[in-house]
């Protein structure tokens, strides 16, 4: 037997969730019972929660380290030298299971951040596709990526200005995108590229409704309304659009949340700010989106009516946008339905060193890469390219 080299096979799985983990359970041979066992094993998760208090801290760690699983703190926790600190949770499924039923039976607010952490656990496991009902259309979220044709009648959009300005090129330009395969049509009346000259409600009603009105008898497809004004929205669902598209998240207008309630229309909520300083980018946008879900729901808003938008371009560095493309599965823990808007962006631009009208194929790896990263719905100029990136795409990571 001398110099025979034996090899054991040995290799690395993936295992995002409790679906694989079952799967792979059972191709080694596992039987029911021994796979409902192990499946929760076999998943792996770190979570982490902000500004803990040393003695929240201190219960916390002790009863993950209990179930055999880690809590990272800061180095003065344990003598109370910190007055805050943030904690890094590693366990799987299982010894979260455990760390959450015991948490639940502590003082100091522990019950409360149980129940978060159960709710974070569940929205890590993946969306379930359902039917969001757009006022008198449907779409199916979570079976195939969903496109979204950008039609701005602005004369100043930074990519396509003017090209749709027209009541005549408007038309024709949506049903050129329905023929190529746009699911839903986002018609904007106001410019939003860095530098835009702003434009008053009526300016605005004026551009939208005319196109909007001759749009509902032309196409089939939902046609969202990009704006952030509570007015144009309000107008708009009066004639009939089905979607509220705001890149200021509910919170330009404070009268906003309250007319999508009113006419139980879909809203997309982009992350948006003045400047681009962050004390943690995704922690803050995870934040931020929490605070705009909280202002939807005090005002009616039915979480299954909430889309989220990670605001590519929108106060960020180049560095921040790339960062935030990489890490675009931390904002599942929200359990929201994610639209990235991509098309022919800066970040694009300054990557490839090209202009507006050059940025296809840069286009094509952001899309690609946020369906691979599980984005619901893409917003793009280029639609039959998108569309072919997106079914591409989806064949391989949906198995559509």
């Amino acid at each position: 037997m001398g110099g025979v080299i034996l090899s054991f096979g040995v290799r690395n799985l993936i295992i995002p969730n409790r679906q694989v983990a079952r799967e792979e359970l059972s191709r080694v041979g596992s039987d029911a019972a021994g796979c409902r066992w192990m499946t929760p094993k076999a998943v792996h998760r770190v979570l982490k929660v902000e500004d803990l208090e040393p003695k929240q801290a201190n219960i916390i760690k002790q009863e993950m380290l209990s179930r055999g699983g880690e809590a990272a703190v800061s180095r003065g926790t344990v003598d109370g030298s910190v007055e805050k600190t943030d904690v890094l949770l590693m366990g799987t499924l299982k010894q979260f299971h455990g760390f959450t039923n015991k948490l639940k039976m502590q003082p100091f607010g522990l019950s409360r951040l149980a129940d978060e952490v159960r709710q974070v656990l569940e929205n890590t496991e993946g969306r379930q596709p359902y039917t969001l009902y757009c006022r008198g259309k449907e779409l199916y979220l979570g079976r195939r990526t969903l496109v979204m044709g950008i039609l701005n009648i602005t004369p100043d959009s930074f990519s396509d200005g003017g090209t749709h300005f027209s009541m005549e090129n408007a038309i024709n330009g949506a049903r050129q995108m329905v023929a190529e395969g746009a699911d839903i049509i986002d018609l904007g009346g106001e410019s939003t590229r860095p530098g835009h000259t702003p434009v008053n409600e009526d300016e605005e009603i004026n551009r939208v409704i005319p196109v909007l009105e001759k749009l509902l008898k032309e196409i089939d497809v939902p046609i969202s309304v990009d704006t952030y004004k509570a007015r144009v929205a309000k107008k708009a669902m009066e004639v009939g659009a089905h979607i509220i598209n705001d890149q200021w998240a509910l919170r330009a207008d404070v009268d906003m949340a309250a007319v999508a309630a009113e006419y139980s229309a879909p809203v997309v909520i982009m992350h948006n700010q003045q400047g681009t300083e962050y004390h943690d980018l995704m922690g803050d946008m995870v934040g931020f989106f929490k605070e705009s879900i909280n202002i939807a729901d005090s005002a009616g808003v039915p979480r299954e009516n909430i889309i989220i938008d990670p605001g590519i371009g929108f106060g960020k560095t180049l560095e921040q946008n790339l960062e935030v493309m990489r890490r675009l599965p931390e904002l599942d823990c929200l359990g929201q339905p994610v639209l990235l808007g991509t098309s022919r962006k800066s970040m694009i631009g300054k990557a490839l060193g090209l202009p507006a009208d050059e940025r296809v194929e840069g286009t094509g790896a952001s899309v690609a890469l946020g369906i691979t990263l599980g984005v619901d719905i893409v917003r793009v100029h280029d639609v039959k390219e998108m569309v072919r990136v997106a079914r591409m795409t989806d064949a391989m990571v949906r198995q559509c």
